[in-house]
């Protein structure tokens, strides 16, 4: 098992540079969890993606259902205690510490690409290639 953030599941979903570090990373562990934030955090990338005319409406809806139906049932909500602790430690934002706190509640690995998370956290965090690349 590992806790993923919206970054992973977007590279996953979303064709892109990092789409075969996000395919290699799922193949190496099916078991993905995350943040019941995710959720928000998806649909916001796909705005974005939608606004810059760099996905059309029906892909857009492809990625987003097989992104939830991927998680369905893998999804936590975290404690604002335990995700504000976190925040108080770092320069990360509360969002980004909702996945850290996850990942040390279950007492695995984060994977993510985003640079600050793994800066922050070391001790948890790894990044997509890293652990696609067997890290």
């Amino acid at each position: 098992m590992i806790v993923v953030d919206v970054n992973a599941l977007a590279y996953l979903w979303i064709p892109g540079d990092l789409t075969p570090f996000a395919e290699r990373a799922l193949d190496r562990d099916s078991h993905w969890v995350s943040s019941l934030l995710w959720r928000s955090e998806f649909r916001n990338v796909l705005a974005g993606y939608l606004r810059r005319g760099d996905l059309e409406p029906e892909a857009a809806s492809r990625s987003l259902s097989g992104a939830e139906a991927q998680m369905e049932g893998h999804e936590y909500l975290l404690p604002s205690a335990a995700v504000m602790r976190l925040v108080i430690r770092s320069e990360c934002s509360a969002c980004d510490c909702e996945y850290v706190a996850l990942a040390q509640d279950l007492d695995v690995r984060l994977v993510t690409a985003d640079r600050q998370i793994l800066r922050a956290f070391p001790e948890r965090a790894v990044s997509l290639r890293d652990f696609a690349a067997g890290g």
